[in-house]
């Protein structure tokens, strides 16, 4: 290739990591084909439809809202031009197992100082303190954390962080829980602060305490929801990515990764060649390439695309790591409204340490009862859900398993499936006051960890990713480029920096980076310059 001519990228998996992508490195000036090998495009933010209810079926919290925003504004447009934002007061709502009365998180930082106040007396201050402290966290995070590649470590060597070493070290080694315990005595609302771990694929005596700064998020900032759900997310950016002149084929299974030979001096890399991939049609295609992003699983990547021997990650790489929780979807489409619920709401058990052992633990068993989570969109978005009827799924972590089985539409799915399913929608009508609940049911579909193993490629069936411990956080966890193959690079939750749909935005902007050789700690320069995407001479 010329060095005037536009790099050929592929970008393997059309979830939110993989579009965000193309559009970055197609404003970027690179010639992008989008590979996905499903019909549709989202990823784990898919979506069903039946009997006149949308439901989703990944993501459904929509925190970080400065990383949407600058995402847009990258692209030169804001997420009030693409999205219609309801802020959701309250936040969410707790029931716990050991107190009838539910407790509401609500969308503003004094409202919630007051909440823990009636909670635990001298407990307002703490959180004040505690919620401070989250932010200073959270900043820091972003200006030198979240937004790099690790691939130099010379930018974070800066005076803001190298006099706060100390802390941080103590953020890093201390777990969440033990950290929340030196605030607060109320086990209720050590609960709240600890949970925000399972969106991180982990637990609060597994992740780092450095993820206190996640209640900034939810009781600084808000939750927000845009209307038409996550699915209207993912549209948005596939209309970007498309307009920066993105080719997306859908129906195109990706086989393998092709590179050329190592060169024969010692630590040399092969070069990437392009993919092999299997058409909407059936027809094997051959597509060359200068570079290839994959924004599928990376263990699937690294250990069915990649050839041995060219592996940056092997499967013994994986046997030495952890996964986040697997899942048990519940897709219900219920007769009349469910008042007792808010937007978001969490069921925690008494026993909660044994709750996540039985996850995370050596000796892994579905939890019964469980701490689970209901989404009820439809009380925020009417189209979710024919007039007079509601829409909820329910998601009860479990482990990592395969062996749990599928889900299937109206019982059909495995035993064990199944079997967790009524009983989370019997825990859920006995806390919540809802007796009549399972005789309400219109719609109902499940989905286990072999659909999330089948449908997404993802490792031991889990619903998230690699857990976020200390040793798969920031540059322990798996970087964004082969070792082995000059030209390959990786995206998505299994990446850096991380799990959830913000930190895929900003996977695909340290991807941008780490293309461009760009160390640099914090988001790039709003918008981006559109290069010129006319085809030159190769």
């Amino acid at each position: 290739m010329s060095p005037s001519a536009r790099p050929r990228t592929i970008v393997i998996g059309g979830g939110i990591a993989g579009l965000a992508s193309a559009a970055l490195l197609a404003r970027d000036g690179h010639e992008v084909t989008l590979l996905e090998a499903h019909d549709t495009l989202g990823g784990r933010a898919g979506f069903w439809e039946a009997d006149g209810f949308r439901f989703e079926t990944g993501p459904s919290w929509y925190l970080m809202p400065e990383v949407f925003e600058h995402f847009y504004r990258l692209l030169g447009t804001s997420a009030a031009e693409q999205l219609d934002l309801t802020l959701l007061d309250p936040g969410y709502r707790v029931f716990f197992e050991s107190d009838p009365d539910p407790v509401d998180v609500r969308a503003e930082r004094a409202a919630n100082i007051s909440l823990f106040e009636s909670l635990e007396p001298g407990a307002g201050a703490q959180l004040d303190r505690y919620l401070t402290s989250a932010k200073e966290t959270y900043d820091m995070a972003v200006d030198r954390f979240l937004y790099t590649s690790f691939e130099s470590f010379r930018p974070l060597l800066v005076r803001d962080v190298l006099t706060r070493m100390g802390r941080l070290a103590r953020l890093l080694l201390q777990p969440l829980d033990r950290f929340a315990a030196g605030y607060f005595r109320d086990p209720r609302i050590r609960q709240i602060l600890g949970y925000p771990a399972v969106f991180l694929g982990s637990s609060p005596d597994r992740a780092p305490s450095m993820y206190h700064l996640m209640s900034h998020l939810d009781m600084n900032d808000g939750v927000l929801y845009p209307q038409g759900g996550f699915t209207r997310l993912i549209e948005s950016i596939v209309d970007l990515a498309r307009a920066e002149g993105v080719t997306i084929e859908t129906g195109a299974r990706v086989q393998a990764i092709r590179s050329g030979r190592a060169p024969a001096r010692r630590g040399g890399k092969a070069a990437v060649e392009g993919v092999t991939y299997t058409n909407a049609a059936g027809a094997v295609v051959q597509l060359d390439a200068d570079n290839v992003v994959s924004a599928a699983d990376l263990h699937h990547t690294e250990t069915q695309l990649v050839e041995p021997g060219k592996q940056t990650y092997p499967e013994q790489w994986w046997q030495k790591r952890t996964s986040g929780p697997g899942a048990v979807l519940v897709l219900l489409g219920v007769s009349g409204e469910l008042p007792a619920l808010a937007h978001h709401t969490l069921f925690f058990t008494a026993d909660w340490a044994d709750n996540f052992d039985r996850i995370f633990g050596k000796t892994t068993s579905v939890p019964n009862p469980a701490s689970f989570y209901a989404c009820l969109p439809s009380a925020t978005d009417p189209g979710v859900a024919p007039a007079g009827s509601s829409n909820m799924f329910l998601l009860i972590p479990v482990p990592a398993d395969t062996g749990i089985g599928h889900g299937g539409i109206n019982g059909a799915g495995s035993a064990t499936v199944e079997g967790i399913a009524d009983a989370a929608i019997g825990q859920l009508a006995e806390w919540a006051g809802i007796p009549d609940l399972a005789e309400r049911i219109l719609v109902r579909r499940t989905i286990g960890p072999a659909d999330f193993a089948d449908d997404l490629n993802s490792w031991k069936g889990g619903a998230l990713g690699p857990a976020h411990t200390l040793r798969q956080s920031a540059f322990f966890r798996g970087a964004n480029v082969s070792s082995h193959i000059e030209g390959l690079f990786y995206a998505g939750g299994s990446t850096i920096p991380g799990i959830g749909l913000p930190m895929c935005l900003i996977s695909a902007e340290i991807l941008l980076k780490r293309m461009r050789s760009d160390v640099s700690t914090g988001p790039l320069p709003e918008p981006m310059p559109a290069r010129p995407r006319s085809p030159q001479p190769r």
